[in-house]
């Protein structure tokens, strides 16, 4: 079942659950500070191993304590739709429990 880009009024809406995220050229991003670069290495894992399970895919940018995420839905072409609010809260789930900011 294809998935159909949000309006931008759905994306403002659903931005306001998500503190600092933010959309731009059509693409749900995101970075976080971290106490260091094995914490962030070790939330870098952590996000990809969510994304295999949702099957759906960031551009991931691992820094020496940063992790920056961008994404959208290809198949939507290339457009924001609700499979990047869910990669995107799920992310914001995890990311407490590595300490990031």
């Amino acid at each position: 079942m294809p998935v159909e880009p949000l309006s931008q009024k759905e994306i403002e809406d659903r931005l306001a659950e998500l503190p600092g995220w933010s959309a731009e050229d059509d693409r749900l991003t995101r970075s976080y500070r971290l106490a260091s670069h094995f914490a962030a290495t070790a939330m870098v894992v952590h996000i990809a191993r969510v994304q295999e399970e949702l099957d759906h895919h960031s551009d991931l940018t691992l820094g020496y304590n940063t992790v920056s995420l961008s994404v959208n839905t290809h198949s939507a072409g290339g457009r924001i739709t609700e499979l990047d609010f869910g990669l995107a809260s799920r992310v914001e789930e995890l990311a407490a429990g590595h300490g990031a900011r």
